[in-house]
């Protein structure tokens, strides 16, 4: 456990320190090629129901692609937290200044009481969050398992999608199941699908 807990480590801190050195500005060009690569991906063209995480997480920032997608009249559906352990419920959001309000984690959400909840099985294409990844799908968050647990539940028909820097992908993650892989991984230089 401990072996596994280092080699989480040291992932990280191989993807914080090429992080670092980049400027703000090469991270910026490097998030607008991600976001043009997503909104010209034809599984996400074709998606009519599309999951995404809360803006204002640590990875690849989501608002925009949250209003862009709605202008493109995308169903966008985010997650609200509960307390049970490594769940969280499904809401679709209408419009993104109205529904969305902050949780206990300072993090955006659905407003429950404003929007409809939405069943796993209608989600066509589900937008991953992930710290690290490598190109067998593999992926490292902050092992809070919400996200491992969410990709095991998708329908078979669900592609699971992660956007991430190219910093982001290392040469291996260790893991305890393949099951918790995503599909497809969307980076500023390629585009990776799952060997």
């Amino acid at each position: 456990m401990d072996e596994a807990k280092s080699g989480k480590n040291s992932v990280l801190s191989q993807v914080a320190e090429r992080m670092n050195a980049l400027s703000p500005e090469q991270i910026e060009e490097k998030y607008n090629i991600i976001e043009n690569k997503l909104f010209e991906f034809a599984n996400f063209l074709e998606s009519h129901q599309v999951f995404l995480y809360p803006p204002g997480s640590k990875e690849i920032p989501t608002e925009n692609i949250i209003r862009k997608a709605m202008e493109i009249e995308k169903s966008i559906i985010l997650p609200v937290f509960t307390d049970v352990k490594n769940t969280f419920l499904l809401y679709k959001i209408s419009h993104f200044d109205k529904d969305l309000v902050s949780n206990a984690h300072d993090m955006l959400e659905p407003n429950p009481e404003r929007c409809k909840k939405i069943a796993l099985d209608d989600v066509d294409i589900a937008i991953i969050p992930g710290l690290a990844f490598d190109d067998k799908g593999g992926r490292m968050g902050f092992g809070n398992n919400y996200y491992s647990k969410l990709i095991t539940k998708l329908p078979e028909t669900c592609r699971k999608v992660a956007l991430a820097y190219e910093e982001q992908i290392v040469d291996q993650i260790q893991m305890e199941s393949r099951k918790y892989t995503v599909d497809i991984i969307i980076t500023d230089t390629r585009v990776i699908y799952k060997i």
